[in-house]
């Protein structure tokens, strides 16, 4: 009996996870609006955007112009940077696709970012909370630098 319900919950888990990966893989077409429409609805419509919550960019150096949304620039229900903690705030990573809109890519909670040209390829420096670089020294924070090839980030440092 015990054995018969491992199989049930491992069919059930068969069907179901592959849903989940690709409604967290779905392309959107506006990402701007559907993070706004997000949070209107989550902040029960009292809320306002700043003007660094998206910014279009190059992140993949593929020359189509991708989205970062910085979470720090929304208030709700009044209140400021709603969504940051000591650890920094939310930025979401879209990654525009040849085949038309969006796809989000990564989540990152950051103190913030700066894109550098490094041998000739444009990167991705985040400063961090330290303890995202293992670290516990007193620094205020630490650097992590990627590169994002195609729709993967790939770390190139951490200091």
């Amino acid at each position: 009996m015990k054995s018969l319900l491992i199989v049930i919950l491992n069919l059930v888990a068969l069907v179901i996870m592959p849903t989940v990966a690709m409604a967290q893989q779905s392309i959107l077409q506006d990402p701007v609006a559907f993070e706004k429409e997000h949070f209107t609805k989550s902040c029960d419509g009292q809320v306002s955007f700043g003007d660094k919550f998206a910014t279009q960019q190059d992140i993949n150096n593929d020359k189509l112009m991708d989205i970062v949304i910085n979470e720090g620039e929304i208030t709700c229900k009044g209140e400021k940077q709603a969504y940051c903690t000591d650890e920094g705030c939310p930025y979401n990573f879209y990654v525009q696709v040849a085949e038309g809109g969006y796809l989000l890519v990564a989540t990152a909670k950051i103190y913030s970012y700066d894109f550098i040209l490094r041998f000739g390829n444009m990167v991705l420096v985040m400063k961090m909370h330290p303890r995202f670089c293992d670290r516990k020294d007193g620094e205020a924070f630490c650097e992590i630098t990627v590169r994002v090839r195609g729709t993967k980030f790939v770390t190139i440092s951490q200091k």
